[in-house]
């Protein structure tokens, strides 16, 4: 699944535990009618594709949906999802990948033309 939107929020690579467990967050913010602001974890090594980006740069990042079961001392079964990024690129803003336009002058009508000339097309 792929997530594309504007780099709102980096986070610092947070340490766990013994084990040296890293997790780094990051908030994007999707470029539509109603925006959602998406918080995706990176985890262990993929902490470090972060170190290159900035607020406010558009990125497209690459997710796994995780979900997990926890039963609390109540006996309660809950349900918990997360948003894994495992690769971020930069992305063009909307509107940059439009082709490229002639300039005007390229559109000017033509004033030699000879109305005499047969239009030779077969249609």
């Amino acid at each position: 699944m792929e997530v594309q939107g504007k780099v709102k929020m980096i986070g610092e690579t947070q340490t766990f535990g013994s084990n040296g467990f890293r997790k780094r967050e990051l908030v994007v913010t999707t470029e539509e009618q109603y925006p959602q602001h998406i918080l995706v974890e990176f985890v262990q090594d993929k902490t470090d594709l972060l170190n290159s980006y900035k607020v406010g740069q558009p990125v497209k990042v690459n997710i796994n949906l995780r979900g997990r079961e926890w039963v609390n001392p109540q006996g309660e079964t809950k349900y918990f999802n997360s948003v894994q990024g495992w690769r971020i690129e930069a992305a063009q803003p909307e509107g940059d990948n439009a082709p490229p336009v002639a300039p005007t002058e390229a559109f000017e009508p033509a004033t030699n033309l000879n109305e005499e000339d047969h239009d030779d097309l077969p249609f």
